[in-house]
């Protein structure tokens, strides 16, 4: 047992150590997708309309698979919540035992009876039992991120629209900013300049994540979180 208990020690240790990375590794559609094969002959020498890399006349906007298009991250969140709550409750009771009566002649049969009366007349009264609670709570919280970033056409759906994604990662004195981003998008609101604003992205999935010793100074530890997780008040 003590074993067991300092190697999840030397883990956990571990663990909280760790430097956040940057893997320079290409993506894995990157070395999936053949090179291009280049292609001298366009067709219509001297032609205006003729097919090559910079045509003269030509839409710059994403249109095909593995295009990418430029997006306009402008999210603006604005909340504000008030709850009262008051409850008041009051209860009380007596209980009375039975008494036994005798209208017989007998003396003997009625002297029994009223000391047994005299014993039983134990009643319980539970006065008067009063429980209130009164709770508040207000929240105002505003939040803006603004950023841009590129994204890729992952999938043509068969409306036309696009599936897009794109992430980026940056590495600045061992603080790692992650950006990912999703969502669907319609051809017809992609800019002439190929650039979309992400409220017109539908089923948006925005993350913006930070790592490293800022935001681990700043969180709580695993140990406090646990002990919170069980504590019941």
């Amino acid at each position: 047992m003590p074993a067991l208990l300092g190697l999840a020690i030397v883990l956990l240790s571990g663990c909280a150590n760790t430097e956040p990375k940057i893997s320079f590794k290409p993506p894995a559609y990157v070395e999936e997708l053949p090179p291009r094969e280049e292609e001298d002959n366009f067709g219509n020498p001297g032609s205006i309309f003729g097919r090559g890399d910079n045509l003269l006349f030509s839409d710059r906007r994403a249109m095909q698979l593995n295009d990418l298009v430029t997006v306009i991250i402008n999210q603006t969140a604005q909340t504000s919540s008030t709850a009262n709550k008051n409850t008041n409750k009051t209860s009380n009771g007596t209980l009375t035992p039975p008494t036994l009566n005798y209208g017989g002649a007998s003396e003997g049969v009625g002297s029994i009876i009223n000391s047994w009366n005299n014993l039983a007349n134990i009643g319980l009264n539970m006065g008067n039992s009063t429980s209130t609670f009164t709770g508040a709570g207000s929240q105002n919280r505003q939040e803006t991120f603004s950023t841009t970033i590129a994204a890729r056409i992952i999938k043509v759906l068969q409306n036309g629209n696009y599936f897009i994604e794109g992430s980026r990662e940056v590495l600045i004195n061992g603080e790692k900013q992650i950006i990912h981003i999703s969502g669907v998008v319609r051809p017809n609101d992609i800019a002439r300049n190929n650039t979309i604003e992400s409220q017109y992205i539908a089923d948006a999935k925005i993350m913006y994540d930070t790592q490293g010793e800022l935001k681990r100074s700043t969180e709580k530890g695993w140990g406090t979180k646990l002990v919170e997780s069980v504590w019941p008040f």
